[in-house]
């Protein structure tokens, strides 16, 4: 009798409120969560290397990744990161102390891939996350210099477009930095740039040399998205109004 009264209270709390997941069940559908949440963070329709991805997928908080299958993103399946996260749960009723899992799940990364999908859960591998390199700067685009030495042509003047290439060669770009030059009516239009991803606002610097005026500026960020035209040599002929 006394074993009944004592489970008593037990069987009232399972039939009333169902069966009771262990605290942790609980604390592997936390550390779920933020897997999931990392994959909403990693899904882009931008193309992306393997080791992009990684780099991405390390700098989420409460992220480890442990390993990386695949070429690009958008190459075969994609782009599988196995990460490792950590949940916590704590119920008084059974708990002495809160409890803390750590857990493995893979991610797929892809433009096949669903919102929110639902990562894999796997066994974590051995050794320690992995570690990334911080990406390559982008070459620096010398505003200043330009600025400072494209030529002045008075009013009533004539603007050399030799002397505009001239001044550009002796800058000794990076090669990374690709030039253009444009001439019609009396003026003449520059531009530099660096390779962009067609997902994110280019990097590029633009110039305008006629009679009186020379100018040397970068378009508005909105200018710089894909297809808006701002990093082309013709807005540096005919520079585009600033946006609204």
């Amino acid at each position: 009798m006394r074993r009944l009264l004592l489970l008593a209270p037990l069987l009232l709390f399972t039939a009333g409120c169902g069966v009771v997941q262990s605290s942790e069940g609980v604390a592997t559908d936390a550390a779920r969560e933020v897997a999931v949440r990392a994959g909403e963070l990693l899904h882009s329709q931008r193309p992306r290397t393997t080791q992009e991805v990684g780099r991405s997928a390390s700098g989420i908080d409460g992220v480890e990744v442990m390993r990386l299958t695949g070429t690009s993103t958008h190459e075969g399946d994609g782009v599988d990161v196995v990460v490792r996260t950590s949940g916590s749960a704590y119920n008084s009723w059974f708990d002495v102390e809160e409890v803390t899992v750590q857990r493995c799940f893979e991610v797929r990364v892809s433009p096949k891939s669903e919102w929110r999908e639902k990562p894999h859960d796997v066994k974590c591998p051995d050794g320690r996350p992995l570690t990334f390199a911080p990406p390559p700067e982008p070459p620096r685009l010398p505003y200043k210099e330009l600025r400072v030495k494209l030529p002045r042509v008075p009013e009533g003047g004539r603007v050399d477009e030799a002397e505009v290439r001239r001044v550009l060669t002796a800058l000794d770009l990076d090669p990374a930095i690709r030039t253009e030059v444009k001439a019609a009516d009396g003026r003449v239009g520059v531009l530099l740039s660096v390779k962009g991803n067609h997902f994110d606002p280019q990097d590029c610097l633009l110039a305008h040399v006629r009679p009186g005026v020379t100018k040397v500026w970068v378009p508005s960020r909105i200018q710089r998205m894909p297809g808006e035209g701002g990093c082309t040599v013709s807005n540096g002929l005919d520079p585009l109004p600033p946006p609204h």
